[in-house]
């Protein structure tokens, strides 16, 4: 799609409410707007909050007040993820019965220990494009009839996917259409999702993780086009596979460089790195925050 042709698009932005917003959601938020604004279109805000244990009512609050204060306006109802566990479980339940997806009831213990005994024997630990060893496939061969069994017991699990059953039902090569922000332009590159491996699409506590219901909320919602940062480009190779597995739209995509600071580190909650509301609160305007970003 180039800019002011074919139908208005629709983005999204998405943050998570498990800490303050900082400079870098900043951005996001702001850059989506713009191209929303530039080509007619709308952006929607969703709160992706399937993680139950770290999420708190403050910083729901917190992420509405933040995008107020930079002038940010979002249609109604928001979309909440916790509301919705129903649609993430009926798509996990159509992969499983479709061979894609097995029940893992491997504890993280358990699988540090299968791959520290790999790497002592000398064999080559895969990692993945966030540097974490790829899953070694224990529970892969289970069979369905012990499976069901430990599962009706009540056996904690997730459910992975099964790459390789995943791979082989792709008629054609796995793409992903990316585009510029400033004239819409579009190319198509190549997905290479195995790198991902067996990545757990459904958590133990919830039925979905962040992949599958970021997958199936950008289909309900209708996005068009997603942009976000560069540290979830890699992970577009997986949300394209989902997507072609379980018959979604495919959005295209931007992914816009990080916000760093000095020492060249991305700003993160879990760094505490310093967040809108502290701006706010030492007499930042939100007219100073948007120059400094570029807006």
């Amino acid at each position: 799609m180039s800019e002011g042709t074919g139908p208005a698009p629709v983005l999204r932005f998405a943050p998570s409410p498990n800490g303050h917003l900082h400079l870098g959601h900043a951005y996001s938020a702001l850059l989506n707007a713009r191209i929303a604004e530039r080509w007619g279109g709308r952006l929607l805000l969703r709160i992706e909050d399937i993680d139950l244990g770290r999420t708190r009512p403050e910083f729901v609050a917190g992420i509405l007040a933040d995008l107020d204060w930079l002038g940010l306006r979002f249609p109604s109802p928001v979309r909440r993820q916790s509301e919705h566990f129903s649609d993430y479980a009926a798509a996990r339940d159509a992969m499983a019965a479709g061979g894609l997806i097995y029940p893992c009831f491997c504890s993280r213990g358990q699988i540090a220990a299968e791959v520290a005994a790999r790497a002592a024997r000398g064999e080559a630990v895969p990692r993945d494009p966030d540097g974490a060893p790829l899953y070694p496939g224990t529970c892969r061969h289970v069979s369905a009839a012990d499976a069901t069994a430990r599962r009706e017991q009540g056996a904690p699990h997730t459910w992975r996917l099964d790459m390789a059953a995943a791979l082989q039902r792709l008629a054609e090569p796995l793409v992903i259409r990316r585009f510029s922000p400033d004239d819409g332009v579009l190319e198509t590159v190549s997905a290479d999702p195995a790198r991902w491996g067996d990545a757990v699409v459904a958590r133990r506590d919830v039925p979905t993780s962040y992949h599958l219901s970021v997958v199936c909320d950008d289909a309900v919602q209708g996005i068009t086009h997603v942009v976000r940062g560069q540290d979830l480009e890699a992970a577009t190779d997986l949300h394209a596979l989902l997507q072609r597995l379980l018959r979604l739209p495919a959005p295209a995509y931007h992914h816009h460089p990080l916000i760093r600071t000095e020492d060249g580190e991305k700003l993160a909650k879990s760094k505490g790195s310093e967040s809108l509301a502290d701006l706010r609160a030492r007499g930042i305007t939100a007219e100073h925050v948007r120059a400094r970003l570029g807006f």
